[in-house]
C-alpha cells in the first residue's frame, strides 16, 4: 500500500478507535485528553494542520463544555464550515511565550537567576475543559512550548533553584510530585491530561536526595509513602511473571532476573504529536500501528524521544521498538530507587521493609552489572528483548551506572575511557555517536547528561575527565548566551558551538534544565571559595 493511502487508512482507524473509546461510558476522574474528549475535531484540526505545532491545539481551552462545541461542529458538517475560523471562535489557543531579554552586560549565572520568576507557574485553579492539571504549589516550567511542569526536567531544574539558595522552591515542587503520586498513583509525564497514561525517567527519590541535603534525614520520613508509591507504579505486575515474561513496565528475563522497560497504557498516536505519529505508522507497513504507537509513547516516557537507541534501523523512526527493550538508566534510576525506600524505611523504624528493599536494589546491581555489562567493549549498554541480545552502542546512558553507584570500580574505569574516547567532543559530551536527525543523537548535547557524567565520574575518581567534560559544557552554553542572550535547550557539542537540532519541533528557548545544570556545573567546578558566575570564572578543562 502508498504511504500516503496507508496514512489515510490510519487517520479513519484512529477517529473510530477514538469515538469507540468515547463512548464506552462517562469520563472518569482525572480528565480523558483532548484526543479523546474533542474527537472528531480535534483529529480534524490535526490533520488540516492549522498549528505549526501539534501541540498547540492540544493545549487550547475550550470555551463552552466539549460537549456543546462538538453539537456545534456537527451541527456545520454537509455546509461550507470554516474550520479556522471554528476554533479561533470556540477555543482560546495559547500563543507563543514573549521572549524574555535580559539586561544588557548581565552574567550567566544572573541570568539564570533572573529567569527564575519567569518561568514560575502557580496552576492550582485551572479551567477543566482543558488540558492542564492542576497542582497545589508553584512550580518552574521549562520555557517556550513547553508550558507545564515536566517530571525528570525537573530534577535538574531544582539542582538549580538549590544553587539559587531558593530551597522553598524545590520544597514545594516536591511537594507537587508528592501530590501527583498520591492523586494518580504516579507521576505523570507532564501535568498535562494527555500525559497521564505515562510517566517518565523515575527521578523523585533523587530529588527527596536533593531536599535532605537541606532539611536532613526528616524528608526520608516524609515521602516514604509516595517512594512506596512511585515502586509500585515501576513494578506493578511483577508478581507471578514467569521467566521469560513481561506486563507494563516489568520484565522478567529467562534466567528469573527482574528488570524494567518503558511503557506506556495507551497504543494511539500521541495527543500532542497526532499526525506525526500517523505518518511514522504509515511508513512501517509491515508492523501494526498500535504497536508503533505504544513504541512511540514508550520513547517519550523515557524522556529521549526520539533516538538511535530505540530504533532498530537507525535511519527509520518507524523502527522503534522501545517497549522491547531494558534501558540501562532506567534500572539505575529503580536501583536508587529502592536503596531509598531502604534508607526511608530504616529512617521511619521499619526494618522488615528496609531489609527487603535492600535486598530488590542488590538483585537490581546484580542484575545490570552482568545483563547490561558488555564485558567485551567495557561498557553499559541496553538489552533488546526481541534479539534476546545487547545492543552495542555506546551511549551517555552508559553513566548512570556510575551517578547512581551501580557499577563497580573497574567497571566505572573501562567505561570512562570508553567515553573518552568515543563520546568527548569540544563542546561537551555526545549523546550518542551516530547522527540520525533524532534530538537525542550526535551532535546534540543534552544538559541533564552532562551532569550525570561529571558527577558520576567524580564519584569514582575520574575528576579529570569529569572537569572536561563540564568545561567544555559550560564553555558551549556561554558561548550562545554571549552571541544570543539566552540559554537553550540542548546544543551542538561536535564542532562549532550552538543550539541543537533534530527532532519534532524549533529548538526551545528557557531553559529550565540548561539554567538547572549550568548553574550546578558553575558551583561544582568553580575553584574553591569562589563564586563562578561565567564559563570564564571556572578556568581550563585542566
Amino acid at each position: 500500500m502508498h504511504p500516503r493511502s496507508r496514512l489515510a487508512g490510519l487517520i479513519l482507524a484512529s477517529l473510530l478507535c477514538t469515538a469507540a473509546a468515547t463512548a464506552s461510558g462517562p469520563s472518569p476522574a482525572p480528565p480523558l485528553p483532548p484526543d479523546q474528549q474533542w474527537q472528531p475535531l480535534f483529529q480534524q484540526v490535526q490533520g488540516a494542520h492549522l498549528f505549526g505545532d501539534q501541540k498547540t491545539f492540544a493545549d487550547a481551552v475550550p470555551r463552552q463544555d466539549p460537549t456543546a462545541v462538538l453539537a456545534q461542529w456537527r451541527s456545520m458538517q454537509g455546509r461550507s464550515a470554516d474550520l479556522a475560523g471554528f476554533v479561533a471562535e470556540h477555543f482560546v489557543v495559547p500563543g507563543e511565550a514573549a521572549a524574555y531579554v535580559p539586561p544588557a552586560g548581565q552574567a550567566l549565572r544572573a541570568h539564570i537567576e533572573g529567569l527564575w520568576p519567569v518561568l514560575t507557574r502557580t496552576t492550582d485553579r485551572v479551567d477543566p475543559r482543558g488540558s492542564l492539571l492542576p497542582l497545589p504549589k508553584p512550580y518552574v516550567v521549562p520555557g517556550g512550548r513547553f508550558r507545564e511542569v515536566y517530571y525528570w526536567d525537573s530534577y535538574f531544574t531544582l539542582l538549580g533553584l538549590a544553587s539559587s539558595g531558593r530551597w522553598q522552591q524545590v520544597r514545594d515542587m516536591v511537594d507537587n510530585f508528592a501530590w501527583q503520586l498520591d492523586q494518580y498513583g504516579h507521576i505523570p509525564n507532564g501535568n498535562r491530561s494527555y500525559y497521564l497514561s505515562r510517566s517518565q525517567p523515575p527521578f523523585f527519590s533523587l530529588m527527596v536526595d536533593l531536599l535532605a541535603t537541606h532539611e536532613g534525614e526528616a524528608a526520608y520520613h516524609r515521602y516514604l509513602p509516595q517512594l512506596r508509591t512511585e515502586h509500585a507504579f515501576w513494578m506493578r505486575g511483577a508478581a507471578g511473571l514467569a521467566p521469560g515474561q513481561a506486563s507494563e513496565r516489568v520484565v522478567r528475563l529467562a534466567d528469573g532476573q527482574l528488570l524494567n522497560r518503558y511503557w506506556d497504557a495507551r497504543a494511539v498516536p500521541r495527543t500532542e504529536s497526532w499526525t506525526d505519529d500517523l505518518a511514522t505508522a504509515a511508513q512501517a507497513p509491515q508492523r501494526a500501528p498500535s504497536q508503533v504507537y505504544r513504541d512511540l509513547r514508550a520513547g517519550a516516557e523515557s524522556g529521549w524521544d526520539f533516538s538511535s537507541r530505540w530504533l532498530a534501523e537507525p535511519a527509520s523512526l518507524g523502527s522503534i521498538h522501545t517497549t522491547a527493550i531494558v534501558p540501562v538508566d532506567l534500572n539505575s534510576l529503580l536501583f536508587h530507587l529502592e536503596n531509598t525506600l531502604a534508607r526511608s524505611s530504616k529512617v521511619a523504624g521499619d526494618g522488615k521493609a528496609a531489609r527487603d528493599f535492600a535486598r530488590q536494589a542488590d538483585a537490581r546491581q546484580r542484575a545490570i552489572n552482568t545483563v547490561l555489562w558488555d564485558a567485551t567493549q567495557g561498557w553499559y549498554v541496553d538489552r533488546d528483548l526481541e534479539r534476546g541480545q545487547t545492543r552495542p552502542a555506546l551511549t551517555a546512558a552508559a553513566l548512570f551506572p556510575l551517578w547512581l553507584q551501580v557499577a563497580t570500580r573497574p567497571q566505572a574505569r573501562q567505561t570512562a575511557a570508553a567515553v573518552e574516547a568515543q563520546l568527548l567532543r569540544e563542546g561537551g559530551l555526545l549523546t550518542t555517536t551516530v547522527n540520525t536527525g533524532q534530538q537525542w543523537d550526535a551532535p546534540n548535547g543534552w544538559a541533564p547528561l552532562q551532569w550525570v557524567a561529571v558527577d558520576g565520574l567524580q564519584r569514582y575518581d575520574q575528576d579529570a575527565l569529569a572537569r572536561r567534560i563540564g568545561t567544555r559544557f559550560l564553555r558551549t552554553v556561554q558561548a550562545v548566551y554571549d552571541s544570543e542572550g539566552k540559554l537553550v535547550e540542548k546544543y551542538v557539542v561536535d564542532g562549532s558551538a550552538g543550539g541543537g537540532g533534530g527532532g519534532e519541533y524549533p529548538l526551545q528557548d528557557g531553559f529550565g534544565w540548561s539554567n538547572g545544570v549550568t548553574a550546578a556545573l558553575l558551583d561544582r567546578l568553580c575553584p574553591s571559595r569562589q563564586r563562578c558566575n561565567t564559563a570564564q570564572d571556572v578556568g581550563n578543562e585542566d
